[in-house]
């Protein structure tokens, strides 16, 4: 039998198989942006590099949530009452710019005050290690589909190619000095590669 020093640093309960049914339900007719990529597989893998990077459950189960509030307009008060005040907290801390316009007039107002939030707030503790698992993802995800894809990819989006560079450079920049471990370090890794494919630097692989 392993000792308690051996266990994981999150043991996943019914909790956590609640939390993926329901982010199930709520996101179930949402799809990556200008694919067929249904929505809950960004959810699950932000989960999984959460608990890569030694997350709780809270923070999982929060993970798999991290757009309920932004994207369905779930509030607050029923995340809490499933799920507990700590990964309320977590999800409303991970969301960007709720209750505004989410358009491309307002995109550049909307992120300034996300990365200053990131920076200077006071935040709910396991909300940057979402964040970065989340970014990350993110990055992961346009880097693949510009390689294949070419510059069309930045269609799906709110911004152009020059904004979405500022923004993943401010964000590795941020998370890499508020959050600094594996999952910060990768996500300044691949931003570096976004970068180069923006700029059009060959790839040395």
């Amino acid at each position: 039998m392993a000792s308690h020093d051996e266990l994981p640093s999150a043991v996943l309960t019914a909790r956590f198989s609640e939390a993926v049914r329901w982010a199930s339900l709520l996101h179930a007719d949402q799809v990556r942006k200008g694919t067929q990529i249904a929505y809950v597989g960004h959810l699950l893998a932000v989960a999984a590099l959460v608990l890569e990077d030694g997350g709780t459950e809270d923070e999982a189960i929060a993970a798999v949530l991290h757009d309920a509030v932004e994207d369905q307009g779930v509030a607050e008060a029923e995340i809490r009452s499933r799920f507990g005040s700590h990964v309320a907290e977590i999800v409303v801390a991970c969301s960007d710019a709720i209750g505004v316009p989410r358009d491309a007039d307002s995109w550049r107002d909307r992120k300034e005050g996300y990365l200053q939030h990131l920076e200077v707030d006071d935040l709910p503790d396991g909300s940057l290690r979402i964040t970065a698992a989340d970014k990350l993802h993110n990055a992961r995800s346009i880097l693949t589909d510009l390689r294949d894809h070419g510059p069309s990819v930045w269609k799906r989006f709110n911004a152009g190619a020059g904004d979405q560079k500022w923004y993943y450079v401010q964000l590795a920049r941020v998370l890499a000095e508020r959050h600094p471990g594996p999952t910060s370090r990768e996500l300044e890794r691949v931003v570096a590669e976004l970068v180069a494919e923006m700029d059009g630097v060959p790839s040395s692989a």
